[in-house]
């Protein structure tokens, strides 16, 4: 009786063996077939990010493309060379950005939005119907109050070592040099109308 639960053992052990032999062959097999063998960086799926990281790059992007269109609004209406000039350059930077920040959405599975939200389409509105003075007046402090709060939003992202948090990282000094440049212009535009 000994022997025969021995045998029994062991035949359970054999057979188990090759049960899990057989199945890792043809997991492999399969992976072959599909093209995945082995765990290749092109065959891993997007960037795993927090939800944050995620609505940062979606809001960074329809950032972007508010600013190209206010920017472009201000070398259309803008009295001052100043204010079509700071216009020129939101055009140009936030282009660029929103190229670099359209790859890291790729990267991480997100689908990049194709307009701006519903805050940024508001101030547009306000703009638009505004001409001269008064539009160079209200584009400066709109320029100032937006990048001061893009600042805050890409400092808080910029803390993380995610695609996101890099981009965030590269994009402040940008976002400093344009503050500076709107606060400069709204304080011309101060002086001009006194």
């Amino acid at each position: 009786m000994k022997k025969t639960s021995a045998t029994l053992a062991s035949g359970l052990a054999v057979g188990l063996s090759l049960c899990l032999a057989g199945a890792l062959a043809a997991s492999e097999a399969m992976a072959q077939n599909s093209g995945m063998t082995g765990m290749t960086k092109s065959a891993a799926p997007a960037k795993a990010v927090d939800k944050a990281s995620k609505s940062f790059i979606k809001d960074a992007i329809e950032g972007d493309i508010a600013e190209v269109d206010v920017g472009k609004l201000a070398q259309e209406k803008g009295q001052s060379q100043g204010v079509k000039d700071f216009g020129a350059m939101l055009v140009k930077d936030h282009s660029e950005h929103k190229a670099k920040a359209e790859e890291v959405a790729s990267e991480i599975g997100v689908k990049p939005p194709t307009g701006s939200g519903m805050m940024a389409k508001a101030t547009y509105a306000k703009l638009k119907v505004l001409s001269g003075a008064s539009f160079d007046s209200a584009f400066a402090k709109a320029m100032v109050k937006d990048h001061q709060q893009d600042i805050k939003e890409f400092q808080k992202e910029s803390g993380k070592s995610n695609p996101a948090g890099k981009l965030a990282q590269e994009t402040l000094p940008v976002l400093h040099k344009h503050l500076e440049a709107a606060q400069q212009l709204a304080a011309q535009q101060k002086q001009s109308s006194r």
